[in-house]
């Protein structure tokens, strides 16, 4: 059956082929079917007579094929583009094997292999296919990462998905997600002694929030290629988000060591005492207080902290329902894509593969394990002044990155190894609700010295 196929194609391509040669050597038919400057060319009286037309339609037909082999992905790959395709399969592969992000992995890896599909390209062609190339649908799509568009509606939804009752009920645990919060300017100090400059250092370091939409909104101003308050930066947001995506996915995979390097088996048998119940009000207070302090604070956070607290509102509001479903399902979802899809697809090789983004992966590796130090070691302190019931397990203090609420989850998974009885999941998810206030308060901080 697939032979009978085979054969049946080989037999239109030879029709198609011998219609071709029909046409190019019957002078009456080329002058009608063929332009003007090809039938000048077949024109019988101006052609040397030792070269038959038959010749001159196979020369034809084997430019034809030379110049459609010339512009396949086969002719035109590079040893980056498949390296970057394979990057964009394992993307897939953590995504569905291991279940690791895959709202995110899945647009990505996609993204990543979309981007690296190779194609003929040349200073006088814009076949507008890339990303890079201006007029293109994906440089379109793309317009929403470099403006820093698409974060501020991720936050919007995660506003609308977020309950802060257990950070309400007990408000020293933001205290945790502050301390998280020292791995951005840590590794802002480390970028900055590998020869980045100011810009491009606190774009780096704010990976350490493990918080994409965040990264990518303020690598979108401080390097996005173009001159920031006098040093001409390099467009690194694609580095930094596929860093800051890829730690957010493998959270189960690199936080548990560390919580278990600097806790003892006491400290994590720790329980801590029931979240109180939160009012009504104390709901739909805490977002628009919230919005006033820390935008006051840091005004440079608005965009991202104004849309997180504005979804907040329609979902305790209690009479937007609609307009907050749409924003935690529909919108939420249309951005994941079109983000997701657009930062992977801005990860050509010509542009990825190179030193800056290597060392901006170990920096943001180093970046997120010191931020969950950080919360993990400031519970610890914490407890030196809590007595009893009062007192943190300080596995609760890894939650403080921003990544929610996969970090929450990974608190409870270690807690339920000791004490199958101590589920930590409420209390860990006051911190990692925090963390990404604090990382939004972070960057806009960043920005007010930087821009």
């Amino acid at each position: 059956m697939e032979l009978k196929k085979a054969l049946t194609v080989f037999a239109i391509l030879g029709l198609l082929l011998l219609l071709n040669m029909l046409v190019v050597t019957n002078p009456g038919m080329a002058n009608r079917v063929l332009p003007q400057t090809e039938t000048s060319a077949v024109n019988v009286d101006a052609v040397d007579e030792e070269v038959p037309l038959a010749r001159y339609a196979l020369d034809k037909t084997l430019e034809g094929i030379s110049k459609f082999i010339s512009f396949t992905g086969f002719r035109n790959a590079t040893r980056g583009n498949l390296i970057m395709i394979l990057v964009g399969l394992f993307f897939i592969y953590l995504a569905i094997r291991y279940n690791y992000e895959p709202l995110l992995l899945v647009p990505i890896g996609s993204g990543i292999i979309i981007g690296n599909i190779p194609f003929f390209q040349d200073g006088g062609i814009n076949l507008q296919l890339g990303i890079y190339q201006e007029g293109s649908v994906l440089n379109y799509l793309y317009y929403g990462v470099l403006k820093g568009i698409y974060p501020p509606l991720i936050f919007l939804g995660i506003g609308a998905m977020t309950d802060f009752s257990s950070l309400i009920s007990n408000p020293r645990l933001m205290l945790l997600g502050a301390a998280a919060q020292l791995g951005i300017f840590l590794t802002f100090l480390g970028a900055l002694y590998l020869g980045f400059n100011m810009p491009e250092a606190g774009s780096i370091g704010i990976i350490g929030g493990a918080d994409g939409p965040t990264a990518i909104f303020l690598s979108s101003k401080l390097a996005n290629g173009s001159m920031v308050h006098g040093y001409e930066t390099k467009n690194l947001i694609g580095p930094i988000a596929i860093a800051a995506y890829s730690y957010m996915a493998l959270v189960p995979v690199i936080q548990p060591p560390i919580m278990r390097l600097l806790t003892t088996k006491k400290e994590r048998l720790i329980r801590m005492k029931p979240p109180r119940s939160v009012s009504k009000l104390e709901k739909i207070m805490f977002p628009i207080v919230g919005l006033i302090l820390t935008t006051f604070i840091s005004p440079g956070a608005l965009p991202l902290l104004g849309m997180l607290f504005f979804g907040n509102i329609l979902k305790e509001s209690g009479v937007t329902k609609r307009l907050a479903d749409t924003a935690r399902n529909s919108l939420i979802d249309i951005v994941t894509i079109l983000l997701g899809l657009t930062v992977g697809a801005s990860t050509q090789a010509d542009v990825f593969l190179t030193g800056e983004s290597m060392m901006i992966f170990i920096l943001g590796a180093i970046s997120f394990m010191v931020a969950t130090a950080g919360g993990v070691l400031f519970a610890k302190v914490m407890n030196i002044f809590l007595k009893g019931n009062n007192r943190i397990n300080p596995l609760v203090g890894a939650a403080g990155v921003s990544a929610v609420p996969d970090s929450a989850r990974v608190v409870q998974h270690e807690g339920l190894k000791y004490d199958p009885s101590n589920h930590l999941l409420m209390h860990a998810m006051a911190p990692n609700v925090s963390g990404v206030i604090g990382s939004a308060v972070a960057a806009g901080i960043m920005m007010s010295f930087l821009l």
